[in-house]
Parts: C-alpha cells; structure tokens; sequence
C-alpha cells in the first residue's frame, strides 16, 4: 500500500510561496543593475533543487517485509521488524512525546525534512509537510521517524496489520 507525503497545509504552503518568491526577486534586482544578487539567486535555486529531490520523501509503501520511503533521488526501506510501533499524534501529543525541539536539516520549502533534535528523545528522523496528522514511528534498534503521510490513519493501519 502506498502513501504519497501529506500535501502542505496553510502554514507550510505560504512559507513555501514566501521562499520561491526570493530567487525570481533576486534576479530581478540582478538584472536592473545589481549584478552581485546573480550568484545568491544561482545558490537558493540550487539548493531548492536539492532540497526537492534530496530531503523532501514523495512516497512510504508499506509491504510485507519493509516500508520503503522513496525520494526522488533515492530510497531507503525499513524492516518491518525492526517497527515496535507506528501511532498518530497531534501537536500537543508530539510535544508531550519530545519535549522542546529544534530542526536540523531543510526546513520551510515544502515542509521539515532531516534531524529533529529533541528534548526528551535525542535525535529523531523528519519528514513533515503539515503542523497536523503525524505519524510516530517507533524503531526497536535505530531513532525514530517523524512523518506526514497522506491519510495517516490508514497509514498507521496498514503498518501496525
């Protein structure tokens, strides 16, 4: 069964928008005269690109053995045994579950994508599109995963059967 990342909610999509609007307007600014805005325009582009096929997960398939998360330039499959639990969690439950906490990796283009570090438990994996319909994916011998699949509820079924 394959779940594709959650679409953005309101938050994360008008940060999206407010971010894609900084390379057209450095280059518009390059290009009216101020030559040394080019090189910043080139980099946010760059790394954009980057975050989009490297940090940003498109789909999570569960099968039989694994889930296999998939980005667009590449893919990593977690054994199904290796799962102790998968469950749901709103905001207050998540901050319940890990105490104050700062991203590390992408963040505002399209969702958080990368390490969360956490108050209470360390070093977790992130890959949100959405401040709502979490998933919290406990692992018996590696951290745990943060995740915003599209219909979480249905996703935590079909992991936990």
């Amino acid at each position: 069964m394959t779940f594709r990342l959650a679409p953005m909610d309101v938050p994360i999509r008008l940060l999206t928008l407010a971010l894609l609007v900084l390379p057209p307007l450095f280059l518009a600014i390059a290009l009216l005269g101020n030559r040394l805005l080019l090189g910043p325009a080139a980099l946010l582009v760059a790394i954009y690109v980057w975050i989009w096929l490297w940090f940003r997960p498109t789909r999570f398939s569960v099968q039989p053995r694994v889930l296999d998360i998939v980005w667009p330039l590449r893919r990593r499959e977690i054994p199904r045994d290796d799962i102790v639990t998968a469950r749901l969690l709103d905001k207050r439950q998540l901050r319940q579950e890990v105490g104050r906490a700062m991203r590390v990796g992408a963040g505002g283009l399209g969702g958080g994508f990368g390490w969360l570090w956490t108050q209470k438990r360390g070093v977790v994996r992130m890959y949100i599109s959405r401040t709502d319909g979490f998933v919290w994916i406990e692992r018996r011998a590696d951290r745990p995963w943060l995740i915003t699949p599209e219909r979480p509820e249905a996703f935590v079924r079909a992991l936990s059967s």
